[in-house]
C-alpha cells in the first residue's frame, strides 16, 4: 500500500541536525473590503507602498486584493510574527477598510466593480496588468479574487546529497520526487485544511454534484472540504492536458515552455486586442506565462532581474517547492497557524522520503480523481480513493498509515529541537480521520448552517480581526523597516519608470 521507510527514517535520525535549516515563506491573498462587506473600489493605499516594487506588501489580480510575502527563514515564530506585523502595518495605515477572511469572495454582487491591479507607467507595471487583463477574459474577475495560501518549503542542500549525481540534478530530482508524493498523496492537506465547502452562486455550477442553497444563494456540499482547488474554483488548463509529469526537470521545462508557444483556439477567438484595438491579452496562446498554471505545488527559484522562472530552472535547478492548494484559514487572523505549519514541515518531508515512481500519463486519471473525491465528498463516511492505479482503499486508512511514518519524523524533529510540538501536532491531527467534525471544513459548515448567514459570519470575524490587528498585534519593532520599506518602494518605482526608454511594444517583444 504504501512502502516502508524505515531505512530512511533511520539515515534522518543520525542526520536531524540538517533539519534546523529547513527554510519557509508565506503568501497570505487577502481581499480588502469596506465596514459593510462591499469590496473596496478605492485604489491600492498609497501609504503601505508600491505594489510594483514592495519586498512585502502587493497586489494580485485586483487593486483590492492584497498579497503579503514574508521573507524565507528558518524560524517558525518569526515567520509568523512577521505575518502579523503586516497586517497590522496595513490594518493601521489603512483603518476604514477590512480584510475578508475567507477565500471565497461570498460578497460579491452582479454589480460589484472589479478594478484590474495597476503598477505605475513603467513597462514592467503594464506587463504585469496586461497579463490580469488576459486571466480577466479568459477565466472572468470573479474566479481571480479567489485568495488562498502559498506555502515556500525548502530543504538543505545537505538533505539532499544521499548520492554522487550532479548537485543540481540531484537537488532537482530530490524536488521532484517530493511533488509527485504530493500529487499521489496531498490529497491529505484540502482534507485536513480545507477551509472552503461552500461557494457563491455566481460560480458555475457543477451538474455532477446536488448543492445546497441557503437564502443567500450559496451552494454548498454536505462532504465537501475545499471547492476553492475544484474545476468550480480557480483552475486553468490542466497538468495532465499539457503532459506535465514532473518526472524529470528537462520534460518538465520542455512541456511548460510548448504551452507558452502553442496557439490556443480557444483564447485566439476572445482577441489579442479589444474592439478599440488595445492589447487584452499577452498572447493567445494556451498559457500567457508560467505563472498561468494553476497547480497544487510548483518547482520554484528565485529569478534574477528579467529572467524567466524557467530559465531560472533550467540554469541553476529547483531551489524550492510552492504548495498552492492551502485555503485561508478562517479561524486564524492572519489565514495560517502554528499547526498548519508543522504538519507541512512533517508531510513535505515524508514525501522527499517516500520512493515517488514516474508518473504515466495514465496515472493522471487516478491521481486528479482522488483530489476530486476529496475535494467534494472528502469527510463522507467510508469515502475511498485509489492507491497504487485501481486499488482503492478507505481515506481514513490511508490518512492514518501515513500518520504513522509523520510521528516518527516529529520524534526526531522535536528531538533535534528539545520540544513537543510536531508530536502534539500528529497527535492532535490524526485525530481527524476518526472524526471527521474536527476538520476545517467541517467547523467552517457547522458555522454556516448554525447561522444561515455566510456574508455575515466574515464580516464580524473580519471586525474582529481588524481590532486585533489595531490594538493587540503591534509592529513596533518592525515599524522603521516596514515604514522604510514603503518609502523605497516608491523611490524604486519613480526610479524604474524614468528609465524607461522601450515603447511598451519593444518591450513586450523582448
Amino acid at each position: 500500500m504504501i512502502e516502508d521507510i524505515s531505512k530512511e527514517i533511520t539515515w534522518l535520525e543520525k542526520h536531524s541536525s540538517i533539519l534546523k535549516n529547513i527554510y519557509r515563506g508565506i503568501e497570505r491573498e487577502t481581499l480588502r473590503i469596506k465596514e459593510n462587506g462591499d469590496f473596496s473600489n478605492t485604489p491600492h493605499p498609497y501609504q503601505i507602498g508600491s505594489p510594483l516594487t514592495h519586498q512585502w506588501i502587493t497586489t494580485d489580480f485586483s487593486e483590492n486584493l492584497l498579497e503579503f510575502i514574508t521573507p524565507k527563514t528558518n524560524n517558525i515564530n518569526y515567520l509568523l510574527n512577521f505575518l502579523k506585523n503586516l497586517h497590522s502595518f496595513v490594518a493601521r495605515k489603512n483603518p476604514t477598510e477590512l480584510m475578508w477572511p475567507f477565500s471565497i469572495p461570498y460578497n460579491y454582487r452582479k454589480s460589484t466593480n472589479i478594478q484590474i491591479a495597476q503598477y505605475g507607467t513603467s513597462n514592467y507595471g503594464a506587463f504585469k496588468s496586461l497579463y490580469r487583463k488576459g486571466l480577466k477574459i479568459r477565466y472572468g474577475d470573479l474566479k481571480n479574487t479567489i485568495t488562498g495560501i502559498h506555502y515556500n518549503f525548502s530543504l538543505p542542500k545537505t538533505f539532499w546529497k544521499k548520492t554522487k549525481k550532479n548537485e543540481i540534478d540531484n537537488i532537482s530530482s530530490g524536488y521532484l520526487n517530493l511533488i509527485r508524493n504530493y500529487y499521489r498523496f496531498g490529497w491529505i492537506i484540502p482534507y485536513l485544511f480545507g477551509s472552503s465547502p461552500a461557494i457563491s452562486k455566481y460560480f458555475s455550477k457543477n451538474e455532477n454534484y446536488e448543492f445546497q442553497r441557503n437564502k443567500e444563494g450559496i451552494l454548498y456540499l454536505p462532504w465537501s472540504t475545499s471547492l476553492r482547488i475544484s474545476d468550480i474554483g480557480y483552475t486553468s488548463t490542466s497538468i495532465e492536458n499539457l503532459n506535465i509529469t514532473f518526472n524529470d526537470l528537462e520534460s518538465y521545462i520542455k512541456c511548460l515552455k510548448k504551452a507558452m508557444y502553442t496557439p490556443s483556439k480557444k483564447f485566439s477567438n476572445l482577441g489579442l486586442t479589444d474592439k478599440f484595438g488595445q492589447l487584452q491579452q499577452l498572447n493567445t496562446n494556451i498559457l500567457q506565462l508560467e505563472n498561468e498554471l494553476y497547480t497544487q505545488i510548483r518547482p520554484k527559484i528565485k529569478t534574477n532581474y528579467g529572467e524567466s522562472l524557467l530559465d531560472a530552472l533550467k540554469n541553476r535547478g529547483i531551489e524550492y517547492v510552492e504548495i498552492r492548494s492551502l485555503d485561508i484559514n478562517p479561524f486564524s487572523s492572519i489565514g495560517i497557524n502554528k499547526n498548519q505549519i508543522l504538519l507541512l514541515d512533517l508531510f513535505l518531508i515524508w514525501c522527499s522520503l517516500v520512493n515517488a515512481p514516474k508518473i504515466k500519463k495514465t496515472d493522471f486519471y487516478f491521481i486528479i480523481e482522488n483530489w476530486k473525491k476529496t475535494v467534494f465528498e472528502g469527510r463522507k463516511p467510508n469515502q475511498k480513493i485509489y492507491i497504487n492505479e485501481n486499488k482503492q482503499y478507505k481515506l481514513m486508512q490511508i490518512g492514518k498509515r501515513i500518520f504513522q511514518d509523520l510521528k516518527k519524523i516529529a520524534i526526531i524533529l522535536d528531538n533535534q529541537l528539545n520540544d513537543s510540538e510536531y508530536q502534539k501536532v500528529c497527535d492532535k491531527k490524526i485525530l481527524f480521520f476518526e472524526y471527521p467534525e474536527l476538520t476545517y471544513s467541517a467547523k467552517f459548515l457547522k458555522l454556516f448552517i448554525q447561522n444561515k448567514k455566510i456574508k455575515q459570519i466574515g464580516l464580524n470575524l473580519a471586525h474582529k480581526y481588524h481590532h486585533k490587528f489595531i490594538h493587540q498585534y503591534f509592529y513596533n519593532s518592525y515599524n522603521k523597516i516596514l515604514e522604510n520599506e514603503t518609502i523605497k518602494s516608491h523611490k524604486k518605482q519613480t526610479q524604474i519608470e524614468k528609465n524607461e526608454t522601450l515603447s511598451l511594444q519593444d518591450y513586450l517583444h523582448r
